[in-house]
């Protein structure tokens, strides 16, 4: 593995034809080495989802895969109607037959230029506790984004069950990778990789504000100090950059929807250096958050 390099990406969207000609052309390792992060948002069906994992793992060494809200969305054009937890759980099923790794399975270690650290997929979801300044309650904050006519395609199509709401399940999940976190031994370095931002730092140049109840939750703030992070993976904004927190990493590293990454053309890529690239500088952060990521 010494030549091989830690790559990530996220938001693929492969339902449309673009992005999956990108995944099927442009998503290639550089070397025989090459592990894979794939932070979410493959796709709205588990066919999708099969196809294209299944073709990244063909390719790489490793495939890392953390769930991101659409490939947990339960839609009336996907042939397995299962909702929430059994979907999930489904599609952890799916990615063990393609030998892909998911938040369910033990931690694999990169031992390659950068290493070693654990790499460490995660499944949070968010519990709206990315408020707007001054709005005290989950439901507060629901009504006004609403009232903005900012809503998130999850409210219809990602169900909780068997949890109440999806807060609940948040909260499960974030007990559950918690202690699993706390129990590794003393010393070892992560990679944390979550489709959600684990702090609202990203979330502040959102162009809809009241959208940043839909991105994360403030029960992770501190994790990428607490749990000695080499460098934190997400996506889910569709603003592909990289930003820093108390002298660690964070890669957003989403590809987006065509018009979206047709504007910037990629300038980033589609595959983003994780290990061993160092860093490159903090871009400005300027608000690019899509217009097609709301209902109005």
């Amino acid at each position: 593995m010494a030549d091989g390099r830690l790559w990530a990406t996220s938001d693929l969207h492969i339902a449309y034809q673009e992005n999956r000609r990108l995944v099927a052309e442009q998503l290639r390792p550089q070397s025989d080495g090459d592990w894979l992060i794939v932070a979410g948002d493959v796709a709205e069906t588990v066919e999708d989802i099969e196809w294209a994992l299944g073709l990244l793992a063909g390719r790489f060494r490793r495939v890392v895969w953390a769930p991101g809200n659409h490939d947990l969305w339960t839609s009336r054009n996907d042939g397995v109607q299962l909702r929430g937890q059994a979907r999930y759980e489904h599609l952890v099923e799916v990615c063990r037959r393609l030998g892909v790794l998911t938040p369910e399975d033990d931690y694999a270690t990169w031992t390659g230029p950068g290493g070693p650290v654990a790499l460490v997929p995660m499944f949070l979801l968010y519990d709206y506790t990315f408020r707007l300044e001054g709005v005290a309650t989950a439901q507060e904050a629901l009504a006004a984004a609403y009232a903005a006519n900012v809503v998130c395609t999850d409210e219809m199509l990602l169900h909780p069950d068997p949890w109440p709401d999806r807060p609940s399940w948040c909260r499960a999940r974030v007990e559950l990778t918690q202690a699993r976190l706390a129990a590794l031994p003393s010393g070892t370095r992560t990679v944390l990789i979550n489709h959600f931002p684990l702090t609202r730092l990203p979330t502040l140049v959102l162009r809809h504000p009241e959208f940043a109840i839909w991105c994360g939750t403030e029960r992770t703030h501190d994790w990428h100090r607490r749990f000695a992070a080499a460098a934190v993976v997400y996506g889910h904004l569709h603003i592909p950059r990289t930003t820093w927190e108390d002298g660690i990493r964070f890669e957003e590293v989403s590809i987006g929807y065509p018009r979206e990454w047709k504007q910037h053309g990629l300038r980033r890529g589609v595959l983003r250096d994780v290990l061993p690239t160092p860093p490159p500088p903090v871009e400005p952060n300027s608000p690019v958050w899509p217009a097609s990521r709301v209902r109005r």
